[in-house]
């Protein structure tokens, strides 16, 4: 997690989780609902920094079911889930259900779903 940090701050990088995530520049501005310009320009904008937060708790979630960082970071971006009308958890992070993505990956490592 230390890696996903702004050098010098206590806040997330938008630069560094982009990498980590295998994400465009673009889509993670969607995803936070900001300017493309705010991820390099107001890099700690409460806004960018919210979502920033909640993608790396469902990362964490992730990896709690499956410990490889790559394959974790497949599962969130590409993995269909039917209880979420076949949306991936980067969609559900997007419509504002971080928490329903997060418990259902703590679901599924508790055994009680999948």
């Amino acid at each position: 997690m230390d890696t996903s940090r702004e050098p010098g701050t206590s806040g997330y990088s938008a630069t560094r989780i982009a990498r980590l995530l295998d994400l465009q520049f673009q889509e993670l501005a969607d995803l936070a609902k900001v300017h493309r310009n705010t991820l390099r320009s107001h890099p700690q904008s409460p806004k960018l920094q919210s979502a920033l937060r909640d993608l790396m708790r469902l990362l964490s979630a992730a990896q709690g079911v499956q410990p490889d960082l790559q394959r974790a970071v497949f599962l969130i971006k590409n993995e269909p889930i039917a209880d979420f009308d076949h949306k991936t958890l980067i969609q559900m992070v997007e419509a504002g259900r971080t928490n329903d993505a997060i418990d259902y990956l703590n679901s599924i490592s508790a055994g009680f779903i999948g």
